[in-house]
């Protein structure tokens, strides 16, 4: 089947993201990172050097768009062709009909949908023909190429990797399709259409057409986008106040140690929608201030969930954040780490800047030296208990404490330690 075969379905009978393919590369939405000004895979359309690739991503991030607008700009034939219904017969196929355009002088794209589902024999069969020129191999895979493609395929090709669309990205394709299926719908719909949809365009095509069939008035109505998606809308708008009504109930109720309140809002916030790395800051935020030095470890745990988002994300990643949540409602609580910093801040602030004591400066030259620099240092490797009685404050603030330890957690020891370190000190 050729890309400019006039054989088509009937428009209104076609699925909506089927009809709302783009027919110029200006108008693909998502993928800047290989398809911005001066990015690799738009250098090779736009100077028509292409050669075998394979597109690898998630689904419904725009795999078979870009196939066929490649073949389109590059004016190839394109032979679409699925790796779920075929095999070897009719590869050979559909090489015949390559080997056919070959002759004719006209280039043919093959595209290959789901490459990952053919055996090595079955993919074997493709490299005669890709060596001798007679067609441009499309391979699309959700899967890691390096386990599932063939080595031999993989060395006359160029992977590129696509990402999951934003949902900015995604609320530009349904505000694109509302003229086509002749609907208007607000904003905070078409952003829960485009949260739902996890990154995958097809999928937010299908639940915008699915909502608009059951809608009335031409307007697209909450009832019939929770019908679609099969599950209540949690209208949430990330910019405003709600956004920060719902971090600010999760973090009060972490600092009140409150685990189950923690999990609802929690909830709440994933299941709208909210960006998971920022939920996962605000945890880093809230070990340091609220479980401080109480729990040293409050904070690698947040950390590592914050890595954990990262790496898995979207659904497994969720789990972290709430070991995480979970973790800091147990922990020992205190703020006296935070409390020491606003004092210290306090003096800063309105306290004159003193110079460095010259005991404390390092005096890397002679003529330094010989201005008094590191005069007076002691190093307290070199006493013992590694303890000495030399100032490290600026005179005027001689003796200041700024940090108090609780009796909490690991803070009862720190506090333990640090009267022993004052007793010590007494005695030098």
């Amino acid at each position: 089947m050729s890309l400019f075969d006039s054989s088509i379905p009937e428009e209104g009978k076609r699925p909506l993201a089927d009809r709302m393919r783009p027919e110029r590369l200006e108008d693909y939405v998502g993928q800047e990172h290989i398809l911005g000004p001066g990015k690799p895979l738009r250098r090779q359309i736009e100077r028509d050097e292409l050669t075998s690739i394979i597109l690898w991503g998630p689904p419904g991030v725009g795999k078979t768009t870009l196939a066929r607008l490649i073949a389109r700009v590059t004016k190839c034939e394109f032979l679409p062709f699925s790796a779920v219904l075929s095999g070897i017969k009719e590869i050979k196929a559909v090489m015949a009909d390559a080997e056919r355009f070959h002759r004719m002088g006209r280039r043919t794209i093959l595209f290959v949908d789901e490459i990952h589902r053919f055996n090595k024999a079955q993919q074997d069969a493709f490299l005669p023909y890709v060596e001798r020129g007679d067609i441009i191999l499309i391979g699309a895979t959700t899967e890691n190429p390096s386990f599932e493609v063939i080595a031999a395929l993989l060395s006359r090709s160029r992977v590129y990797a696509l990402r999951g669309l934003t949902v900015p990205e995604i609320m530009t394709l349904l505000k694109r399709a509302l003229p086509v299926i002749g609907l208007s719908a607000p904003d905070d719909l078409l952003e829960q259409i485009a949260i739902y949809s996890n990154g995958d365009g097809r999928q937010a095509y299908n639940t915008l057409e699915a909502a608009a069939a059951a809608s009335t008035g031409g307007v697209l109505t909450e009832e019939a986008v929770q019908d679609a998606m099969q599950r209540k809308v949690l209208l949430y708008d990330k910019g405003g106040e709600e956004h920060f009504n719902l971090i600010s109930a999760l973090h009060k109720s972490v600092r009140s140690s409150e685990v189950d309140a923690a999990l609802y809002w929690l909830t709440r916030m994933l299941e709208a929608g909210e960006d998971r790395l920022y939920i996962a800051r605000r945890l880093i935020r809230m070990s340091i201030e609220d479980v401080g030095l109480a729990d040293p470890r409050a904070l690698e745990q947040c950390v590592a969930a914050m890595q954990a988002v990262h790496f898995l994300g979207i659904p497994e990643g969720d789990l972290a954040l709430a070991q995480a949540a979970i973790y800091l409602c147990v922990a020992a609580k205190s703020d006296a780490a935070y409390r020491a910093m606003d004092a210290a801040r306090a003096d800063v602030e309105n306290t004159i800047a003193e110079p460095v004591p010259m005991q404390l400066r390092n005096a890397p030259t002679r003529d330094m030296k010989a201005w008094g620099y590191s005069e007076g240092y002691q190093h307290a490797h070199q006493f013992e208990n590694a303890l000495t009685d030399m100032d490290c404050l600026p005179p005027s603030l001689a003796g200041r404490q700024y940090y108090f330890p609780t009796d909490r957690g690991t803070e009862k020891r720190i506090a333990e330690r640090l009267e022993e370190i004052k007793r010590l000190r007494s005695r030098i």
